[in-house]
């Protein structure tokens, strides 16, 4: 099991499983004894999560504006080798003219494990006990099953310790380049590269890789960033709320949830209530990154994801009702995989195939929104006319984990 951490600040909540940054420089050219390995996490990112909490606090201007739900594009680089970490180690991507990132970005070598890497759970201030409940619903349908919620009392969490149903252990993360798993790491972004993915920028055409401890890693990409994705809630007469979104030709599966509140009036604690929409308890995780479509298949069988022709799921009354407060609305469509090795493997499945390199390319698109917020159907409910209170906004960090931060210490849920 990983290392579980407790958050700081004032009832911080980080749920969140970003992708950590780094720092890097240039490179010479190396050949390894064992297969060095190379992974693209390509997304669209859209939604009130994008604009509306940069910059480490919540931008009402950009919810008023619409201007926080324009699309952003973003991309991860992860560079793994089984070679020695050299003295002064170091990478870059060489990328095609059209993703206007300069002649190559530089993959860096971090000292430690990334934040990407290490799960987090609700934490308040060094050495004290967080506080309130989490409620667990799953599942697309107007009402929650019998047995529903499960019930999380965060006052009886040790520290270090991960509560039953709280993240997915059967959807380990999709990764097979890590700092963890590799004797020399580097990844980008980071510290020592201030280039930024445009809305402008593509992908496409040829991708080279070079480093003191990996081979060339050359490769041509034919498919870009995946179209932006865009989702609304409405109420329903019997309490129940329609998610519904667009299309994406690409998409494998479409993963929804929403994080919801409840304040106790006291100032700290009260209820964080989280729905999914797999029909089985099934929560973060590696749901929460890139899959592979392999993956995603297997995962739509078991209906943990949605099928790709799905657009629409319910989410059930009772969560809507157990989070009067706010409520935010996640959805992720995943995407595509390219993949590249050298030598390529054989046809023949019998002849040995030790590549000396591969290059893995992975596709999503995410949006996140409030429900009831500007843009959206759900802000009056059909069957008592009541309105959820919108949250009385202050600065704080930004991310996921800001958002949910007031719920355990403040209860303003920004």
């Amino acid at each position: 099991m990983k290392k579980l951490i407790w958050a700081t600040g004032a009832g911080a909540l980080a749920l969140t499983m970003g992708l950590a940054l780094g720092a890097g420089d240039a490179a010479s050219q190396a050949t390894p004894t064992a297969t060095v390995h190379y992974e693209m996490d390509v997304g669209t990112a859209s939604g009130m999560g994008i604009g509306a909490f940069g910059g480490g606090g919540v931008n009402i201007g950009a919810l008023l504006s619409g201007r926080a739900n324009e699309p952003r594009k973003e991309l991860y680089l992860r560079l793994g080798s089984p070679q020695a970490t050299p003295p002064n180690p170091a990478a870059q991507h060489f990328m095609p003219a059209g993703a206007r990132l300069g002649a190559s970005v530089p993959l860096t070598t971090p000292t430690r494990a990334p934040d990407s890497e290490r799960e987090t759970i609700p934490g308040q201030e060094s050495g004290e006990r967080p506080s309130g409940r989490i409620l667990l619903f799953w599942g697309c349908g107007a009402h929650a099953p019998a047995g529903q919620p499960v019930v999380i009392d965060l006052a009886r969490i040790s520290a270090g310790q991960v509560p039953t149903g709280l993240f997915s252990t059967s959807i380990p993360r999709d990764r097979s380049v890590s700092f963890a798993n590799s004797r020399t790491y580097g990844d980008w972004p980071n510290g020592r590269s201030n280039a930024q993915v445009s809305a402008q920028s593509s992908l496409i055409g040829a991708h080279r890789v070079a480093g003191n401890y990996s081979p060339d890693i050359a490769f041509d990409l034919t498919q870009d960033f995946m179209p932006a994705i865009t989702a609304r809630s409405a109420a329903n007469t019997d309490g129940s709320m329609n998610l519904s979104w667009n299309a994406i030709a690409q998409a494998t599966g479409y993963y929804a949830w929403t994080m919801g509140f409840r304040s106790n009036g006291r100032g700290s604690g009260g209820d964080i209530v989280w729905w999914t929409s797999s029909a089985s308890q099934q929560f973060g995780g590696g749901l929460w990154d890139w899959m592979s479509p392999a993956t995603v298949a297997n995962l739509v069988r078991q209906r943990v994801v949605l099928p790709p022709a799905t657009t629409s799921c319910t989410v059930p009354a009772e969560v809507r009702a157990a989070a009067p407060d706010a409520m935010f609305g996640n959805l992720y469509a995943y995407g595509p995989e390219a993949d590249f090795a050298y030598p390529p493997r054989p046809a023949n499945a019998r002849i040995p195939w030790r590549p000396i390199w591969t290059a893995r390319v992975r596709y999503r698109a995410n949006t996140s929104w409030m429900v009831g917020g500007p843009g959206d159907d759900a802000g009056e409910s059909a069957s008592n006319g009541n309105q959820p209170a919108q949250p009385n906004c202050r600065r704080r960090r930004g991310g996921l984990g800001g958002v949910l931060g007031g719920v355990l210490g403040g209860g303003n849920g920004c």
